[in-house]
C-alpha cells in the first residue's frame, strides 16, 4: 500500500508509527495510521468519529503502547485527508451509511496484509460505534469491544425529531441532499467554540489541543453533515436499534454530561447486551479519550482490563 502523510507533530503518538492510503471497493481512497509493538499482545481498531481522524487519537494510541497493544486508526471517508465526497470538502457526506462497511472491509483487509498482532479489539467512539456495532454484527472478528458515547442515537428536541427525518428523508428525491443539515455550520466545531460551554471535553489544555491540531493542518478540518448524511444515520441508527446486541464482551462509556448522542439508546442496548457493562463517567462530555487525565485513565484501566481478560480465557 502507497505511504501516506501522518502528522507526528500532532499526533503525541507512539514513535514509528506509519500512515497508507487505502482503496475501498468502490473505488475511494482513504487513510489508516498504525502503531505496532515488539511482541504485541493484540491490535486495537480504532474506529473514530464524525469530524475525526487519525492523529486525533495518537494518545490513545500510546496508551495502548503503554498497555502492550499494537493499534490502528482510520479516516473515513468524506472526513480527514480521505477522499471528500462533495466539491465543498467543509460538508460531512456518505451516499449511503453501509458505505462505511466498505471502509472496514479496507482497513481489515490492510492489518491482515500487515500482519498486525492477533487477535483484534475494537474501540468505536461515537460515529465510529455506530459504524463499530454494524460491523459487529456482520461478523467483525475481534475478541472485545469498547464504545465511547456510542452514535446510536442522536440527541434531538421532541419537536425537531419529525422535522430531521421528514426534511432529511425528502432532500434526496428533491435534489438537495448535499445541503448542510439545519443549525450546522461549515466551520469545525472546535474552531468555532470557545471552551467556556463547549460539549466535548472537561480539559482545557485538550480543547487548546484540538484546535491547534485544525490550525496546523487545516486540511484535516470538516464541519457539519448533510442533509443526505443525517438520513442515511438516522436510518441506520433505527435499524441497529431493532437488532440483537452481538455476542462478545463490551465495555461502553457515557459521560454524565453527554449532549450529542442519546443517553436512552445507548442505555437500551447496555441493557440487553449479555456480556456488556456500562459505565457512566461522572462530568464526562462526548470526548471521553479526550477529557481530563483522570477520566482517560479511569476508562484506559477499565478498557485493558476487558481485553486482558479476553488473552487470559483464550490461553485457558
Amino acid at each position: 500500500m502507497p505511504d501516506a502523510p501522518l502528522y507526528d507533530d500532532i499526533a503525541d503518538a507512539p514513535a514509528g508509527g506509519h500512515a497508507s492510503w487505502l482503496k475501498t471497493a468502490d473505488g475511494l481512497r482513504i487513510r489508516v495510521g498504525h502503531w505496532t509493538k515488539d511482541d504485541a499482545k493484540g491490535t486495537v481498531l480504532i474506529f473514530p468519529g464524525r469530524t475525526e481522524f487519525v492523529e486525533k487519537y495518537g494518545q490513545t494510541a500510546k496508551a495502548l503502547h503503554d498497555h502492550g497493544y499494537a493499534s490502528l486508526a482510520v479516516d473515513w471517508r468524506g472526513q480527514g485527508i480521505a477522499d471528500r465526497l462533495l466539491p465543498n470538502p467543509a460538508i460531512g457526506h456518505v451516499g449511503d451509511f453501509s458505505d462505511y462497511q466498505k471502509d472496514v472491509d479496507a482497513v481489515i483487509a490492510h492489518a491482515k496484509a500487515l500482519d498486525l498482532p492477533r487477535p483484534y479489539f475494537l474501540i468505536g467512539h461515537s460515529m465510529g460505534g455506530c459504524i463499530g456495532l454494524r460491523a459487529l454484527i456482520d461478523g467483525l472478528d475481534v475478541k472485545a469491544a469498547m464504545f465511547s458515547a456510542p452514535m446510536w442515537g442522536i440527541q434531538m428536541s421532541t419537536a425537531l425529531r419529525p422535522v430531521a427525518w421528514g426534511l432529511s428523508a425528502v432532500s434526496t428525491p428533491l435534489g438537495f441532499d448535499q445541503s448542510l443539515a439545519p443549525g450546522q455550520f461549515e466551520e469545525s466545531y472546535v474552531l468555532r467554540a470557545g471552551f467556556e460551554g463547549n460539549t466535548l471535553t472537561n480539559d482545557p489544555a485538550m480543547f487548546k489541543k484540538l484546535r491547534t491540531q485544525l490550525k496546523k493542518h487545516p486540511e484535516l478540518a470538516l464541519g457539519g453533515p448533510s442533509l443526505r448524511w443525517l438520513n442515511t444515520s438516522l436510518r441506520e441508527m433505527h435499524n441497529l436499534s431493532l437488532a440483537p446486541a452481538p455476542d462478545l464482551p463490551c465495555i461502553t462509556f457515557l459521560g454524565s454530561d453527554e449532549a450529542i448522542v442519546d443517553p436512552g439508546r445507548i442505555q437500551s442496548r447496555m441493557r440487553e447486551w449479555s456480556g456488556g457493562a456500562l459505565h457512566t463517567i461522572a462530568k464526562g462530555q462526548h470526548e471521553m479519550l479526550m477529557d481530563a487525565p483522570r477520566i482517560r485513565k479511569t476508562i484506559i484501566d477499565q478498557t485493558i482490563a476487558l481485553f486482558d481478560s479476553q488473552l487470559v480465557s483464550q490461553a485457558a
